[in-house]
């Protein structure tokens, strides 16, 4: 499902990212990429501020909606 269907509060597993290479390489960098853990933390209009690793980042809905999570 796209990380904007997602619960919140409940940690997830990303299983594929559908975007251009330069921006999965910045989410790379932000330490979003398959296999790892995200938490949906807060939802407002389809934007999310969600936990990554130790911090926290706020993902447009445009992106959420590429990044899939089980």
């Amino acid at each position: 499902m796209p990380l904007t269907l997602a619960p919140i509060g409940k940690e997830l597993t990303i299983r594929k990212i559908v975007v251009d290479e330069k921006l999965k390489k910045h989410l790379e960098n932000l330490g979003i990429m398959v296999n790892s853990k995200i938490t949906i933390l807060s939802q407002n209009g389809g934007n999310l501020i969600c936990l990554v690793k130790e911090g926290r980042l706020a993902l447009d809905k445009n992106t959420a909606l590429k990044i899939f999570v089980m």
